[in-house]
């Protein structure tokens, strides 16, 4: 269970990591279907061409016995509400990171979409429709130089704001990374780093970005959202966590419109 200092600093911060929250055993099953799946060998390191591979989602019952354990069941219940999420079946994706010189293409600053419109594009909105919680599951021990997710410590208090006014059918993503990137710049950097098995919860909100992978094991991590069963209520009198911080990014900017 998340402590109250825990839950606190979710809601200042926009994150908190759960160490341990995947056993070991479950972690190495896991571990040994992604190598499969990237064509890669794990002991030949000249079979590692590409800076990422990117894999899909997995739903064999590793994957879904890591996406459920208890303790994580507990925290979405502490940071989004009982009863307003779906238990995940699987994880994914997985952008596989090994070690190289080339630039991995996709390392920029941003914030995740939550659902489609009606031409199928990326939008997100205030309410956070489509995502509860932004998650990434370690696979791999993960220091500084394996290419950690770099987050952007509070930066989800400075999304709500560009989101007001822009209704249900919110903003296109795209155009709201353009003005969240910048307008996140200030924000103390912080890195998703851990031991396998560790996760990170994130707020829907939180400004994040990878980066090049400058060590020597690749890095394996599942980044799959959390998907809720409504959106956020933000005008009830008893808000979640999740809740709160967007309540309080509105409040501090004096409940500014776009």
């Amino acid at each position: 269970m998340l402590s109250a200092a825990e839950t606190e600093a979710f809601v200042r911060d926009g994150y908190v990591r759960i160490a341990g929250a995947v056993p070991r055993g479950v972690v190495a099953r896991c571990r040994d279907e992604l190598w499969a799946a990237t064509g890669c060998d794990p002991g030949d390191p000249a079979t590692w061409t590409r800076p990422v591979v990117r894999l899909g989602g997995f739903s064999t019952p590793p994957f879904r016995e890591a996406a459920n354990v208890p303790v994580l069941h507990e925290a979405f219940d502490r940071l989004v509400g009982e009863g307003r999420w779906v238990a995940p079946q699987g994880l994914g994706t997985f952008p596989v990171r090994f070690p190289s010189d080339e630039p991995p293409g996709d390392d920029g600053w941003h914030l995740e979409a939550s659902f489609a419109g009606e031409a199928g594009e990326y939008r997100v909105n205030l309410a956070s429709r489509g995502r509860a919680l932004l998650m990434l599951f370690l696979f791999s021990d993960t220091g500084p130089d394996d290419a950690p997710t770099r987050v952007r410590t509070g930066s989800h208090l400075d999304v709500p704001p560009l989101l007001a006014g822009a209704g249900a059918a919110g903003r296109p993503w795209a155009e709201l990374c353009a003005e969240a990137v910048p307008a996140t710049a200030h924000r103390p950097e912080a890195l998703a780093t851990g031991a396998a098995g560790d996760v990170w919860l994130c707020h829907p909100f939180l400004v994040h970005a990878a980066q090049p992978h400058r060590g020597s094991v690749p890095r394996f991590m599942a980044q799959p959202p959390l998907v809720p069963t409504g959106e956020l209520d933000l005008s009830g009198t008893a808000p979640t966590p999740v809740e709160r911080a967007v309540l309080d990014g509105l409040g501090g900017a004096g409940h500014a419109s776009r």
